[in-house]
């Protein structure tokens, strides 16, 4: 007999009589083949060797199998990288901004163990069986559960959880706001007309945070996944198929105080144009200037305030299908736009374009992207062209330089036409084959940092040629720290339901605790045919309290209040006229997030953090310090119960009435507000 690889004493053949067989031989063979089987998948244990100050900057510490740096951004923050033996590091950070502060640090080591001390975080290296935990003023916040390995599938590292943390992060989801015991994708995709339940969405983060007031940055791009606890057994894992083998660990002594250390990290969002916090006017679409025009002055004639009209896709083409990637005005249907532009300037309006990055092969700028090496290739360097619901198409490489130059020449053009906004549709892309290949790898690999780079790219335009301009970018697709770049993010294409309004302030908290400060939705729902005046109402009135007050919506169904029935549109104009009086407050919220990271819809934990109640409540949230909101999103509801965080009283904004602090009252609902 072949010996397989096993010594040939461990192969042996034996001659039985016919019918009868040695039980007690073949079983013994056998538990030894799977024995030696098993001894072969498993490789042994990662084991400590030494650890040292390199530089005076970080800890070497050598293992069996590799070494770890370990780097203190300042004593609040630490970034852990492990390089496996043979390899070298991986590449520079998409999210990190920060430079590591001089930070005072003590080593010490014995027999057992090795610590790392600063006056926040200490890292303690257990050498014996090899661990690495994280202690903050005394207590350990989070350890290694097994460090980073490599499966058949996966890149993975495990982390030890407590019993009772609450666990929120891992970006945009329609989830309840504890995401603790789902495993979720790490891959930017759209979901059309969700609810109240949707496990992948537009914009994911390789972020956790804790209730436990730490947050996990697991600082690489490609595919993955988050598992947050699904076995039960008290384990994070993150999973991911390649690159980059670093995490950091961000504490503070409070809510706010560790969302300004991660904002610290990742970059904190620069203060938008004060316009972007009035009123906007959106649908999908305008059709023609005439359109856009005839809106603005029912808007005018109705006295209702509005900052911003946004044009979707019909400014550059007719139709839906066949013109993405023209980016010039169609002028049978917008034949002066500059004019347009200039006279809705002059009636304090700002003109918001919609672009996408995909260019058609049908489209008049195919030939010059093509000749301009600009789109993402194919294995054989030719452009990658694929079907996708707009046409035949290919994708700009926001990742090469000389694509990101021409992809801003166009933005530039129209800066200079007077467009004030960058509305950046599809970028998770929408659309993204895994064999496209980009300048700094392939599509699975650089796909969830798609829409980061194309927000960088508008940003760095501006701060180059416009400098003296606060840009407005709408995109909703990004990554840890495009906040940084001035992205500002909306939910997706939410259905127009009652479970669509019942999402939100769950996303936008959720986002919030994770840098992205202005998550917002499209007011009313984009999807569906549902005309409900109250739904439509009460999205608007919530609307008041979230960071960007846009109505948008497929054109069946109108978005905008001079289109609706009289009840509903006085019932709009007075939402949209009460978040005009709060402009100052919103303003002044919107300052405050660009200095300490704070978002400007907060979850009530952040006033009560030790009332465990409110670790998983969102429909009732904080707006700013001082105004305590609980939309009604249910249809021909009395009443809603509300709990009044203890710390102080409250009063009814609209009757004066006195509620106290600590208690959960029934409070009546008022159909105008």
């Amino acid at each position: 007999m072949e010996t397989n690889g096993y010594e040939k004493t461990h192969i042996s053949s034996k001659v039985v009589d016919e019918g009868t067989h040695n039980e007690s031989f073949w079983r013994d063979q056998f538990e030894d083949a799977i024995l030696y089987l098993f001894k072969s998948a498993i490789k042994p244990p990662r084991t400590f060797k030494k650890a040292r100050i390199e530089d005076g900057d970080f800890l070497n510490v050598q293992v069996s199998d590799g070494e770890y740096h370990i780097l203190f951004y300042n004593s609040k923050i630490v970034e852990t990288t492990f390089i496996p033996l043979g390899e070298k590091t991986t590449g520079r950070s998409h999210a990190v901004v920060m430079k590591p502060e001089h930070t005072k640090t003590s080593f010490s080591e014995n027999s057992e163990s090795a610590l790392l001390q600063t006056e926040g975080i200490s890292v303690k290296i257990q050498k014996d069986p090899f661990n690495i935990s994280y202690w903050y003023k005394g207590e350990e916040v989070i350890s290694e559960k097994n460090g980073y390995r490599r499966t058949n599938d996966f890149e993975t590292i495990q982390f030890n959880l407590t019993e009772d943390e609450v666990l929120y992060g891992t970006g945009e989801r329609a989830l309840p706001m504890n995401r603790r015991g789902y495993r979720l994708k790490l891959y930017n995709k759209p979901d059309y007309g969700y609810e109240t339940h949707s496990e992948l969405m537009n914009y994911c983060m390789p972020l956790v945070v804790s209730s436990r007031e730490y947050a996990l940055h697991f600082d690489n791009i490609p595919l993955g996944f988050i598992d947050l606890d699904s076995k039960q057994d008290n384990t994070l894992t993150y999973e991911t198929i390649s690159g980059r083998k670093t995490y950091q660990v961000v504490v503070g002594d409070s809510w706010p105080d560790m969302i300004d250390k991660y904002t610290d990290l990742t970059g904190k969002q620069p203060m938008p144009p004060r316009w972007i916090l009035g009123n906007f006017s959106s649908r999908f679409g305008y059709h023609s200037e005439r359109e856009v025009e005839h809106t603005i002055d029912l808007f005018k004639k109705d006295s209702i305030p509005v900052d911003a009209v946004i044009i979707d896709i019909y400014w550059f083409g007719k139709d839906i299908k066949g013109s993405m990637g023209n980016l010039s005005f169609y002028k049978d249907s917008f034949p002066d736009p500059e004019r347009m532009i200039r006279n809705l300037k002059q009636e304090g309006v700002k003109t918001v374009l919609v672009s996408e990055p995909f260019i058609l092969t049908t489209s008049h700028r195919w030939k010059e992207a093509v000749k301009n090496a600009v789109l993402a290739t194919d294995s054989l360097d030719n452009p990658g062209r694929f079907d996708f619901y707009f046409g035949n198409t290919g994708l700009v490489d926001v990742f090469k330089p000389e694509a990101r130059q021409w992809f801003w020449n166009i933005y530039k053009d129209l800066a200079d036409l007077g467009v004030q906004g960058v509305w950046g549709d599809l970028g998770e892309p929408e659309m993204h084959p895994s064999w496209l290949i980009h300048a700094t790898g392939t599509a699975d690999a650089v796909h969830n940092s798609y829409g980061h780079e194309w927000a960088k790219l508008v940003y760095e335009g501006y701060q180059k040629d416009f400098p003296d301009e606060r840009p407005f970018i709408l995109m909703r697709a990004g990554s840890s720290g495009s906040q940084h770049y001035g992205l500002i993010p909306w939910s997706g294409d939410v259905n127009r339901s009652w479970g669509g309004l019942q999402s939100q302030p769950a996303i936008a908290l959720q986002m919030g605790m994770q840098g992205l400060g202005y998550m917002h939705s499209d007011l009313g729902g984009f999807a569906g045919d549902n005309l409900d005046d109250e739904l439509y109402v009460r999205w608007l009135q919530y609307g008041i309290f979230q960071p960007v007050f846009r109505p948008h919506a497929q054109e069946t169904v109108p978005s905008e209040p001079v289109f609706r029935s009289d009840k509903a549109k006085h019932l709009a104009k007075r939402a949209i006229e009460l978040r005009y009086k709060l402009l100052p407050y919103n303003y002044t919220l919107a300052f405050e997030n660009s200095r300490s990271g704070v978002p400007l819809m907060r979850p009530l934990l952040f006033e009560e953090p030790e009332n465990n109640m409110l670790l998983t409540m969102a429909d009732t949230y904080l707006w700013g310090a001082d105004f305590l909101v609980s939309p009604v999103m249910e249809p021909e509801i009395r009443e809603v119960p509300v709990y009044f965080p203890g710390k102080s009283d409250w009063f009814d904004f609209y009757t004066g009435k006195k509620y106290m602090g600590g208690s959960t009252i029934a409070v009546n609902t008022v159909e105008d507000h």
